[in-house]
């Protein structure tokens, strides 16, 4: 039996709630299948490792949820009220569940519209897989039979029929207890090769603060050439000019061919011709 929380989505308390819970919008990230979140970036922000700053699209889609909501309502023709039902340690904060409780909406307002990946899968009657996993938790937890997903843009809107399959809510239930073994332990989950290890041991310190110290005086170093090349070219009127060790030479460089501008090269397999791949590094001081 799902309980009914008076909670409003947003809120610190709210915050506070999701922290207890297994929520509907983490079930993609825990199975492995969210494109924005591995597990162990979910880890490292239920541990309190990491903080999710709100983005523009996600800052969009509040803001378009009421709106979307009503647009919702008048094309459908069932009133929907916002919960937050929790069903033993699974939580899921529904933009619209109907008084009856047979019925849940979940809204999307795609910050490109209809641009987005989203909204060009639904046209097709498809949804991403991340998006159906957050949907299937929200039926298991509010035990309604059935679900729409609503895209909307701002002034027309997608609904796709989503009915309740519980096989995908078993495997919703195994990934949480999985998962809840690795912050029970506050063991990290396994790496993907989209994760960036948290580093803050002493050793690391040490050489990333060497790097950032050297990083800036060459920084410097690099302004202060190229303030002096600039006095140096500045000086030099003739094609080439010499003294004091230094030359200065003015030459004429053919530009670079555009390839992608070349027709009969559409039709060429360029990867054909590709060199063998090689791995690089880079290290990056983070502003």
């Amino acid at each position: 039996m799902s309980a009914v929380l008076k909670l409003v989505q947003g809120t610190p308390e709210w915050h506070a709630h999701r922290a207890q819970f297994r929520n509907a919008s983490e079930s993609a990230a825990v199975m492995g299948l969210n494109p924005w979140q591995t597990p162990y970036q979910l880890w490292l922000v239920r541990t309190g490792r990491m903080t999710v700053p709100a983005t523009a699209p996600m800052q969009h889609g509040m803001q378009m949820e009421p709106m979307a909501r009503a647009a919702y309502e008048e094309k459908t023709g069932s009133v929907m009220q916002p919960l937050v039902l929790t069903d033993g340690d699974y939580s899921a904060s529904l933009d619209g569940i109907t008084l009856e409780g047979d019925l849940i909406v979940e809204i999307k307002c795609p910050y490109k519209g209809q641009a987005s990946a989203l909204w060009q899968a639904v046209c097709v009657g498809e949804v991403p897989e991340h998006y159906r996993i957050q949907v299937q938790h929200q039926l298991m937890v509010s035990g309604s039979a059935q679900a729409h997903l609503w895209v909307f843009d701002g002034a027309a809107g997608l609904l796709v029929e989503i009915g309740r399959d519980e096989a995908t809510m078993a495997a919703i239930r195994a990934a949480w207890d999985g998962f809840h073994t690795y912050l029970d332990t506050d063991t990290p989950p396994p790496l993907t090769d989209r994760d960036t290890v948290e580093r803050s041991d002493p050793a690391w310190t040490l050489a990333a603060g060497l790097y950032v110290e050297a990083k800036r005086k060459a920084e410097d170093a690099a302004e202060s050439l190229d303030r002096a090349r600039e006095r140096l070219v500045g000086l030099a009127s003739h094609a080439s000019e010499s003294g004091h060790g230094v030359t200065v030479t003015r030459f004429f460089k053919q530009g670079n061919v555009d390839y992608k501008k070349i027709p009969q090269l559409k039709t060429v397999q360029l990867d054909d011709y590709r060199a063998a791949g090689r791995v690089e590094i880079r290290v990056t001081v983070l502003k």
